[in-house]
């Protein structure tokens, strides 16, 4: 059977290295608090998506060598059809995606040829293979007859189209994705949508769902060429509109509940944690007004109160099921991305 691949530019990537991000010494304390949650994130089991953002996390914290170790594990266990990160039979069509972005900068890091066909393979699958609704937007998981977009997918596979040189594919995903999941009269993003069905599946406002859709628009904003800057701003509005919907709900102590705008749901932290990691990287770009700042500090605030002595960030949507509060890879991922975000964004003052 032929390796099916598909070409990264790869020529026009080499100026992008494994980030080393100018950021302020963290104090002691800090340090040390982003050394447990590490710690913590790196003894769990991931599933494909959980790699991903691991690897993301170590990438924002411009730990080369551990980015390049996980996306060495990525590729290691890519599936035949090109999805990274594979363990068991797992039903996601987006969310191996999330390691694709640490597949590319490991690649270019090392000249690995392995890496780069393993970045070049999950291409292929995500622009040949990947079942995909009527109107070309990849469905979340292997379908059945009623195929779903869910509201995760954001964060999955724009980021890494883009980076893999195919920045209006990611704009049309998210546009795709857009289209289905907003509800205009709420500023927020419904979970799912059967395609097959054509009706919500799950039409609550899950918070991380959300603050998915929140840092996937932010992530691929990073990868949109100056050239593209109708869809730039456009991919801007949609991240704005979603940030101010879900700080509507904001809680007094800085959560919100798991349902953002349903009290009656549970008290959750990972999207505070979302949304502060969003606000940081969109002022350090200059997308974002410096006067949103204090509104991440605050949410950053409420994000330290929820780690406990093991590094553990308690309270988020716990895996492995993600409806109940606990604690879970991405919990920890998101942690570490906002204190990285948040060093790249000091200075950045109204």
């Amino acid at each position: 059977m032929t390796e099916k691949r598909e070409t990264i530019p790869w020529d026009a990537l080499r100026e992008r290295t494994l980030p080393r991000l100018e950021r302020r010494d963290l104090d002691r304390a800090d340090k040390e608090r982003c050394d447990r949650v590490r710690r913590a994130m790196l003894a769990m089991q991931r599933a494909s998506w959980e790699q991903g953002v691991a690897a993301q996390a170590c990438l924002e914290e411009g730990d080369a060598e551990l980015t390049i170790l996980m996306a060495r594990e990525a590729v290691l266990r890519q599936g035949s059809d090109g999805r990274l990160a594979q363990l068991g039979n797992d039903p996601g069509i987006t969310d191996p995606g999330a390691a694709g972005e640490a597949v590319i900068f490991a690649a270019l890091a090392t000249g690995d040829a392995s890496l780069a066909r393993g970045a070049e393979r999950m291409l292929a699958f995500f622009l040949h293979e990947a079942p995909r609704s009527a109107s070309g937007v990849l469905l979340h998981q292997i379908p059945s007859s009623y195929g779903e977009l869910w509201s995760d997918s954001f964060y999955m596979a724009p980021p890494f189209l883009a980076l893999a040189g195919r920045p209006k594919e990611a704009v049309e995903q998210i546009r795709g994705l857009r289209n289905r999941l907003w509800i205009a009269d709420r500023q927020l993003f419904a979970h799912r949508y059967s395609e097959g069905r054509a009706c919500f599946v799950r039409e609550a406002a899950w918070g991380v769902g959300n603050g998915w859709a929140a840092a996937g628009m932010a992530r691929t904003l990073s990868y949109i060429p100056a050239g593209m800057g109708m869809e730039r701003e456009e991919l801007c509005r949609y991240v704005r509109e979603v940030l101010f919907g879900c700080l509507a709900h904001q809680r007094g102590d800085g959560l919100f509940h798991d349902v953002v705008d349903d009290p009656s749901t549970f008290v959750e932290t990972n999207l505070s944690q979302m949304l502060a990691f969003t606000i940081y990287r969109g002022v350090a770009a200059g997308w974002l007004d410096p006067a949103l700042r204090p509104r991440a500090e605050g949410l950053r605030s409420a994000a330290l109160s929820r780690v406990d002595a093991s590094g553990l960030v308690q309270g988020v949507c716990s895996s492995p099921s993600f409806d109940r509060p606990g604690t879970a890879a991405e919990g920890q991922a998101f942690f570490l991305m906002m204190e990285a975000a948040r060093g790249a964004s000091a200075g950045m003052s109204p």
